[in-house]
């Protein structure tokens, strides 16, 4: 089992997928917070912003947009990075320009493992080697 670094929140309105997220990367050591609701999600960092070192967001989702929900975590968390999830293309260019580095897209639907690389390699290698 890995020692976590960092909290990990995940967003996502499908039930089915953010437990199989949750479930997949808790059995892989990390500490994760799984919400369903954008609103639910600013409140979990507004109460503790600097507990989470990656966010993984799903990129429609009602109420807040991905986008703004991610630049409010990337400006509450300077050292937080951000996986934007979605079968669709998603403008990045925001989240780039305020966060070099510390966004990236990931394409659903994807494997576990993919998400799995995902986070390590938001988080870096050398905190999150399995």
């Amino acid at each position: 089992m890995t020692q976590a670094y960092g909290r990990i929140l995940i967003v996502d309105d499908e039930p089915s997928l953010l437990r199989m997220m949750s479930v997949y990367l808790g059995r892989l050591g990390y500490q994760v917070t799984a919400v369903s609701a954008t609103e639910k999600a600013w409140a979990e960092v507004q109460a503790s912003p600097a507990d989470f070192a990656l966010a993984v967001l799903d990129a429609s989702m009602p109420g807040l947009s991905m986008e703004d929900l991610a630049l409010r975590i990337l400006a509450a968390s300077p050292s937080a990075s951000v996986i934007a999830a979605s079968g669709h293309p998603v403008d990045m260019t925001a989240m780039e320009a305020v966060a070099p580095g510390r966004v990236m897209f990931l394409h659903k639907p994807f494997a576990p493992e993919m998400l799995a690389d995902a986070v390590r390699r938001m988080l870096g290698s050398e905190k999150a080697r399995l």
